[in-house]
């Protein structure tokens, strides 16, 4: 059983746990099929937005696909997410990649 399937198993246990949700974007991601895991991803901000760790790949993804201004959106979404969570380390996560994209653009 792939792990893909096994995170699969585990969701039908957990329907609504955000970490299965995110674990398999992060699969799916890894098999290249970034459709997929865009799908999965963008499940997770409108199901489970307080999973700040979302916020960061779906950004990542978004670049390597080229879509540059949605991946700032999704990134400054992250940020704002992160801060009232108070969770530093994403937050601080989120704010380099929105920095380092920025730089790239100039």
């Amino acid at each position: 059983m792939s792990r893909l399937e096994q995170l699969s198993a585990f969701l039908q246990d957990s329907p609504n746990d955000p970490f299965l949700h995110y674990a398999i974007a992060q699969e799916y991601q890894k098999l290249g099929l970034l459709d997929i895991a865009l799908e999965k991803y963008l499940w997770l901000t409108e199901h489970q937005p307080a999973y700040v760790a979302t916020y960061y790949h779906l950004g990542k993804l978004l670049i390597a696909q080229g879509k540059k201004e949605a991946a700032l959106a999704w990134f400054n979404q992250g940020i704002e997410q992160a801060k009232a969570a108070k969770e530093l380390h994403s937050l601080s996560e989120l704010q380099s990649a929105k920095l380092e994209l920025e730089y790239d653009e100039d």
